[in-house]
């Protein structure tokens, strides 16, 4: 594994790591001031870096928490997930006695676009007394610790993504087939490849993940189920984690190119509450 090799004394904030390959606490920044290029610079090295920012004790407007979002890029609208009144941009996330959280897979978001988000940044408004947390997992590193074998069976090799936990959701709460089809028209299957190389890092992680990988194309399907499945559990492996217990006010930033998570769902039935926004990526290659 490769440790974090961001030089942070260099940094106009201070940096703390989680692990000793994923995840930082961010110290210092106000973000409720715009950012200033000195920075915006160190906390673009430092996500890439790091995988996932957190910062604590942000009290930030809807609106301060999108231009942060937007310094680093478009925003992107869910098409299947609730946003606030008002905000298309932003996702409401909210689970208590009523709605169950659902997060509790090894993910990587909306890899079943054409081009897959950049990174997401989520930010805590109510938060059980216990519980609630989300990891993490380093992608990169995950594929480092993976055998010359296995390396060998995965490259050049592409799989297919789809929202199909969507589109069975949308059956369940009564929508026509040909509104469905409206959708699969809209996102048709995703084809990406199943080691991706990092847009600005120029590095391999794995690119495939339980939520919305559903194979490997040329593959046999036996075989490749297999492989899937060997490739989704090095997420699950420790040491390329980072766990994260929220506080109101907390955010996470986390680069979905190179990372997976994981929202533990077990505050069943209190509160939890939060706001993403998401921000528009490129295609993989």
């Amino acid at each position: 594994m490769t440790e974090h090799a961001l030089k942070t004394e260099a940094l106009p904030f201070r940096m703390v790591p989680l692990t000793p390959v994923i995840g930082a606490e961010i110290e210092g920044i106000d973000l409720r001031k715009p950012l200033t290029k000195d920075i915006f610079a160190g906390l673009r090295a430092a996500l890439l870096d790091c995988k996932v920012l957190f910062f604590r004790d942000q009290d930030i407007t809807t609106e301060q928490h999108l231009d942060f979002a937007r310094a680093f890029g478009e925003l992107e609208v869910h098409p299947f997930a609730p946003s606030k009144p008002g905000y298309l941009e932003v996702l409401a996330i909210t689970h208590d006695e009523n709605n169950r959280g659902r997060e509790n897979t090894w993910h990587s978001d909306v890899t079943w676009r054409l081009e897959p988000s950049l990174g997401s940044i989520l930010r805590a408004l109510d938060v059980p007394p216990v519980g609630g947390d989300t990891l993490f997992a380093d992608m990169v590193a995950a594929y480092e610790g993976l055998t010359d074998d296995v390396k060998a069976k995965i490259e050049g090799r592409t799989a297919i993504h789809d929202f199909a936990h969507f589109r069975r959701g949308m059956r369940k709460r009564g929508m026509s087939e040909e509104q469905i089809e409206e959708f699969n028209r809209a996102y048709p299957n995703a084809e990406h490849p199943v080691v991706r190389i990092h847009p600005e890092t120029g590095r391999k992680g794995i690119y495939v993940n339980r939520a919305f990988t559903q194979y490997i194309v040329d593959m046999d399907r036996s075989e490749s189920d297999a492989l899937l499945e060997h490739l989704y559990a090095q997420a699950a492996i420790p040491e390329y984690q980072c766990r994260f217990r929220w506080r109101a006010n907390s955010i996470a930033f986390w680069d979905n190119r190179a990372s997976q998570h994981y929202a533990v769902s077990d505050y069943f039935p209190a509160l939890r509450r939060m706001e993403r926004v998401t921000i528009v990526g490129d295609k993989p290659f």
